[in-house]
């Protein structure tokens, strides 16, 4: 292994949160995917957690925007430059050698999607790109061995898409993403207080009440939270209080295309790869494994058991490390080298 390697780097490239994995060290930057740019000039004011505290805060000239949405990037120049940002930050301005990047990806992306990533990352400064869908590295990053016969199911609910696989013999048997994740999450708060309480209120507000209250299942003791946000009618700031069983209410639609993306990819289940999957359950990562009650509603309505993985948040990232750091053992059927159009030994 030459000195460079050390350089490599693997990138959780998601909508809400960009993870970094640097090779022999592990994850080294966790930062929101936001980037704060002043409209005229085009300049960049603040990336990451800067960047995030602005959202809904900024003046007319300034915008603070995510340039990805849905798990796939809908501005290129902004992803290019938050992209360039961060690999400066964990490698090095002045390194001699190029790393070369794992990048994940849902497992619906097209071509062109594809190619996005690919030419973003690589005019950020990578040597070369390679890609790795997200359940496949999610179950790498949550301890799940791939490469034997046996089937496992795993459910990755990120920010933007939520993507799930039946995954044996190091590939995906099959896979479902659908673009109902922790953002429609936060829609469908906002939705909810607007027209149960007249209440607007924010992105942010929404994410807040997600995590401090958000509810998939009933909670023994219900839990609540102040909700500042503009009366509807009179126009004027108010301020209510909002328990975590209205948030059952609140999120039942996403949870429900949730729910059925699962039920779908069950009805296709080989019967022997189903019986595995019985037996060793569902494997929940991403931030919306997080949301209360999320493995309890899931098992619930599939009869199959389902478990949370350890730190989910970070399982993509993980994974793409481990594939990074064994790459003898990943590379014949996870690593998607897009330039020569097949899976290739990153050796």
């Amino acid at each position: 292994m030459g000195l460079f390697e050390f350089n490599d780097v693997g990138i959780d490239l998601g909508t809400a949160s960009v993870l970094v994995y640097v090779r022999g060290k592990g994850i080294v930057l966790r930062e929101p995917s936001v980037v704060a740019i002043e409209k005229i000039t085009g300049r960049i004011l603040a990336i990451g957690e800067d960047a995030r505290k602005m959202l809904g805060r900024t003046p007319g000239n300034i915008v603070a925007m995510r340039p990805l949405r849905d798990g796939v990037i809908s501005n290129y120049d902004i992803t290019e430059r938050l992209l360039n940002h961060f690999l400066r930050k964990v490698v090095g301005r002045h390194i001699f050698f190029k790393p070369r990047v794992v990048v994940c990806v849902p497992s619906g992306v097209t071509e062109v999607e594809k190619r996005s990533v690919i030419d973003a990352t690589e005019e950020a400064g990578a040597r070369h790109t390679y890609l790795i869908e997200e359940p496949m590295a999610a179950a790498i990053g949550a301890g799940i061995d791939i490469s034997v016969p046996r089937g496992n199911m795993i459910l990755d609910i990120g920010g933007g898409t939520s993507d799930v696989a039946i995954l044996s013999l190091g590939g995906a048997v099959l896979s479902d993403s659908i673009k109902v994740a922790g953002d429609k999450f936060d829609d469908a708060i906002v939705r909810y207080m607007r027209k149960k309480h007249n209440l607007l209120i924010g992105e942010r507000t929404a994410e807040e009440m997600k995590i401090r209250i958000g509810s998939a299942y009933p909670r023994r003791e219900q839990l609540f939270i102040d909700v500042k946000g503009r009366n509807l009618i009179s126009g004027l700031p108010q301020a209510l209080v909002v328990g975590s069983n209205e948030m059952i209410d609140a999120l039942e639609e996403p949870l429900q295309a949730i729910l059925e993306s699962v039920r779908s990819l069950f009805e296709r289940t080989p019967p022997e790869l189903a019986s595995d999957i019985t037996e060793n359950g569902i494997c929940l990562t991403g931030g919306g494994a997080l949301l209360f009650g999320m493995d309890k509603f899931i098992s619930e309505h599939t009869k199959v058991p389902c478990y949370i993985a350890e730190d989910p948040i970070s399982c993509v990232a993980i994974g793409t490390g481990k594939v990074l750091e064994n790459i003898d053992q990943f590379s014949s059927g996870a690593v998607y080298d897009y330039r020569r159009g097949e899976y290739f030994d990153m050796q």
